[in-house]
């Protein structure tokens, strides 16, 4: 048999595997990798080489990608601060914002079911003299507005608060929070890293003065990030976390990432362009999903708000069926228990838990997660797949305790 006659079949084990873990990290589109690729090699210059063709290209291409971001969010070009991703914008909003203004108050207020990269930022902090309160959600994982206008005071510098929730989905009334923090003078910062490109943001309407976000979680490339800092009405000061260049108007040095930035923008003007399509596409196709798993399995519990949620989140527990077991039955299907920065850890989702869930189906709980590039086909066959390895757990475990 001829070489060109042979039958080429794929050894790679990812390529039989359903991907549903979209809220840990999303393929790169096709049309971002396209735009990227000249500026590793025949445009490989550096933004800040301004002596010669290079890095003007590399320049301009920055820019671009500047003002796509801005225009994702309505923002202004000049307020996108770059950088490595949404853990480094929180980072440089909240230490930058605690040390400018440490003269004016060292009171923080964020919520309990935040990402770890507030979390363990504001920690840290507490460390260093802020002091902090973090405030419950009720048991569908929504914030009371009231609660936090209760704690506002003459010396609270900053709230910070997730857009929409890594783990369960659920998206929080932040115009509401800005009117009150814009009223009482108290900076809003955002973590919209799982938001932004799926829901619509207008960073003035909804009177946001910081916004993290990362490239990875809108089909852009991983180790790109941006930090929206307002510029006017008011204007926000930050001290910077990285010295060494005055980068990104001084606010964080180091030599740019040109291809992720292009990334990253090409991302911005594709979800620009596409959300609205893309959301109710994704929203039909989680609502299928769960459709055949409530129907086909009794004590199937929905965590989080059951409509205000992104399109493409389910997190599920299955009365006694704990998650590891199910992940251990499931090697087709990629799924996680909780938020990839914190799933090394075994203890309950600290999420989960905050709605006031018992530690079994906290400990139970997966997140389902999808996006762009799923089918009706995998969702079919993903969740009769699921409803396959709980009934094998159940039975399992039926046949133990007789």
């Amino acid at each position: 048999m001829r070489a060109e006659d042979a039958i080429i079949v794929s050894t790679d084990p990812m390529a039989s595997v359903i991907y549903l873990d979209y809220h840990a990290t999303t393929p790169v589109d096709p049309r971002v990798l396209e735009e990227m690729l000249p500026y590793f090699r025949e445009r490989f210059g550096n933004a800040a080489s301004h002596q010669h063709l290079f890095g003007w290209a590399a320049a301009e291409a920055v820019e671009l990608a500047r003002s796509r971001v801005a225009s994702l969010i309505g923002a202004d070009p000049a307020e996108i601060i770059f950088t490595s991703g949404a853990t480094e914008s929180i980072n440089l909003a909240l230490k930058g914002v605690a040390k400018a203004y440490k003269d004016r108050g060292r009171h923080l207020a964020t919520w309990v079911t935040e990402h770890k990269a507030t979390l363990d930022t504001v920690h840290r902090l507490e460390q260093s003299g802020c002091r902090a309160t973090y405030l419950p959600v009720d048991h569908l994982g929504m914030i009371d507005p009231g609660q936090l206008e209760a704690t506002l005071g003459s010396d609270t510098i900053l709230t910070s608060l997730l857009l929409a929730n890594n783990e369960i989905g659920v998206i929080q009334p932040v115009a509401e929070i800005g009117a009150m923090t814009r009223g009482r003078q108290i900076l809003l910062h955002v973590d919209a890293a799982q938001a932004v490109g799926k829901i619509p943001i207008d960073v003035n309407a909804m009177k946001i003065d910081l916004l993290s976000m990362s490239g990875h979680k809108l089909y852009g490339p991983k180790g790109i990030g941006a930090l929206y800092v307002r510029r006017r009405q008011p204007r926000v000061r930050l001290t910077p976390t990285l010295d060494g260049g005055g980068h990104e108007r001084g606010l964080r040095s180091g030599t740019l990432n040109v291809p992720g930035i292009v990334g990253l923008g090409k991302a911005c003007e594709i979800a620009a362009e596409e959300m609205a399509q893309e959301h109710q596409r994704v929203a039909a196709l989680r609502d299928r999903m769960w459709s055949r798993l409530s129907s086909k399995l009794e004590g199937t519990i929905l965590h989080g708000h059951p409509t205000r949620r992104l399109a493409g989140n389910l997190n599920i527990s299955f009365e006694g069926v704990g998650s590891s077991e199910l992940l251990a039955e499931l090697p087709q299907i990629a799924l996680s228990s909780g938020s990839a920065c914190t799933s090394a850890h075994p203890e309950p989702s600290h999420v989960i838990r905050a709605l006031g869930v018992s530690e079994e189906l906290a400990k139970g709980a997966i997140r389902v997660g999808l996006g762009r590039f799923n089918t009706e086909d995998e969702i079919d066959r993903a969740g009769d797949e699921i409803i396959r390895a709980v009934k094998v757990i159940r039975n399992r475990k039926s046949v133990m305790a007789r």
